[in-house]
């Protein structure tokens, strides 16, 4: 049971990220309520790619933990972009002491596929952030809320400087000639219009923090890999996604079925692209330890880098090939950015709570490997190219140079 656990909403709460959070959060003592319109679902049958491992339905899931944990989770259906009059009264029936926003639309590639998923990713994206802080506010709702942003608002220059946890103080030349300090959010550099969402959130945070005194933690999360928690290995019906997709599938996951179903690992480009990286486990960790640390109210908006390690992709790729006996193959890269980028990043304030990072060298890439195996007579190779182009005039080259055949 955890200190002072308190009831916590999570909104998205049945996605990738937002299922195993539900989970432990549950587990550690907390009253938890599930809020989804099960999207990303919809999403998955709209794509006609679905999670490498099966997933279970909301209330077969919801019974398979009430059975090995003896904890209730509680699931509300509702669009909280959409509908506004439903979040706010939700809000006020449960008075969760936090809330955890998940309730975006999180793939990049999905968002550049075209004119409808552009205008749906702003459209939900927005909506929802946007939705929510105004219901805390109308109901008088003294809630922290956590927002699962993306090292990705800060985008790829390659310049090398360490990037801080969301704020830059600046030196400006007053009058008279004195110099005077301001501090102002790290500059964003979005290279999708997922990553300009999360850099809009950002505004919406700053404003309703400032305006309507509401605390909120804002954390730029790194790409996440793996699939299990403690908590999703208890039962079968708990397992967690496994996107493998072209759209969704993150590229270490991709690397991972690319080798167990004998196929060459397709590095994008020069490979050349650093990243900075997180294991599942410890992003359930992470947003616990930002429950039990909520800022105080007035103070500015909270920014923690939520990542553990940075790899450019073509390591990534020697290290899977080092240990499955892949074969590496270099593709066009559909994706409009630097070829070759350094990445520092600070994740201090995660160190300092106590977070012991899980890396790439702690075995679990072989658990991760090992699903990849056991399921890859469900993976379809034809969803695995990537086929969302960040220009329309990409098309002629990237993507017959990324198709995959069995």
């Amino acid at each position: 049971m955890a200190l002072d656990a308190g009831a916590v909403l999570i909104i998205g709460g049945d996605g990738f990220c937002g299922w195993p959070t539900a989970l432990h959060l549950s587990s550690i003592g907390h009253a938890v309520t599930i809020v989804d319109n099960l999207s990303r679902r919809a999403i998955a049958d709209q794509l006609g790619a679905q999670s490498l491992t099966p997933i279970a339905s909301p209330p077969e899931r919801l019974a398979a933990w009430s059975r090995v944990s003896g904890a209730h989770i509680d699931f509300v259906t509702l669009d909280v972009a959409q509908d506004y009059d439903g979040l706010a009264a939700l809000l006020d029936r449960v008075r969760p002491e936090t809330v955890i926003h998940f309730a975006e639309q999180r793939a990049a590639p999905y968002s550049m596929k075209g004119p409808t998923e552009k205008r749906y990713t702003v459209d939900n994206n927005i909506n929802a952030t946007h939705n929510l802080l105004v219901a805390l506010s109308s109901v008088g709702l003294d809630a922290h809320v956590i927002h699962l942003g993306t090292m990705g608002v800060y985008g790829y220059d390659g310049d090398g400087l360490e990037i801080p946890e969301g704020y830059l103080e600046v030196f400006l030349k007053g009058p008279s000639d004195r110099m005077l300090s301001r501090r102002i959010l790290y500059p964003t550099n979005p290279g999708s219009v997922y990553h300009l969402t999360k850099s809009l959130d950002q505004l919406l945070f700053q404003f309703y923090a400032r305006n309507d005194g509401l605390r909120i933690t804002d954390l730029h999360q790194g790409i996440v890999w793996g699939t299990q928690t403690e908590e999703t290995r208890r039962d079968p019906a708990l397992i967690n996604r496994f996107d493998y997709d072209g759209d969704y599938g993150t590229v270490l996951n991709r690397f991972l079925i690319e080798a167990a179903v004998g196929h060459p690992l397709t590095v994008h480009g020069t490979g050349g692209q650093t990243r900075a990286f997180i294991h599942i486990q410890d992003t359930v960790r992470c947003i616990a330890l930002a429950v039990q640390n909520p800022p105080a109210r007035g103070e500015p908006v909270r920014i923690r880098n939520q990542m553990t390690e940075t790899h450019r992709i073509r390591d990534l790729a020697a290290l899977v090939a080092r240990i499955t006996g892949a074969k590496i193959s270099f593709v066009d890269n559909p994706r409009l950015e630097a070829a070759e980028n350094d990445l520092v990043v600070s994740n201090r304030s995660f160190l300092e709570l106590g977070l012991k990072p899980i890396t790439l060298s702690d075995g679990l890439l072989t658990e991760t490997l090992e699903i990849s195996l056991r399921y890859a007579d469900r993976c379809d190779l034809s969803r695995i190219p990537a086929q969302s182009l960040w220009r329309a005039d990409m098309a002629a080259d990237a993507v017959p140079s990324t198709a995959i055949t069995a």
